[in-house]
């Protein structure tokens, strides 16, 4: 591949990585949207963070796995808890990261 073309191809990936997230600010800058809207719009990180996490919690190997030996799904369940009682990010992932290195240690996984 010669540079010209390495070139074109990282600013069209730039202008497709920054366009989704600059037009909307542009576009929405002066505008208010209906409280329904942001309402709905509150739900999305969640709701990616969720689609992402899942599959890594209850397939780890690619087939789905709810035995005691997968930590992450089982240390998954009272992190989940700790974050909707605190709704604390970093409370969350600190007892998440104490719980999988605490049964790393008792279990020797």
């Amino acid at each position: 591949m010669n540079q010209q073309a390495i070139f074109y191809t990282i600013l069209g990936m730039g202008l497709v990585t920054a366009l989704p997230r600059i037009l909307p600010i542009w576009l929405l800058a002066e505008h208010h949207l209906p409280p329904i809207v942001e309402r709905w719009l509150k739900y999305v990180p969640v709701t990616v963070l969720s689609a992402l996490l899942l599959p890594s919690l209850l397939m780890p190997e690619g087939v789905i796995d709810l035995r005691f030996s997968n930590l992450y799904l089982w240390a998954a369940i009272p992190t989940l808890l700790v974050g909707l009682k605190t709704r604390s990010l970093f409370g969350s992932v600190i007892t998440g990261m104490l719980l999988i290195a605490l049964a790393r240690l008792v279990l020797g996984g």
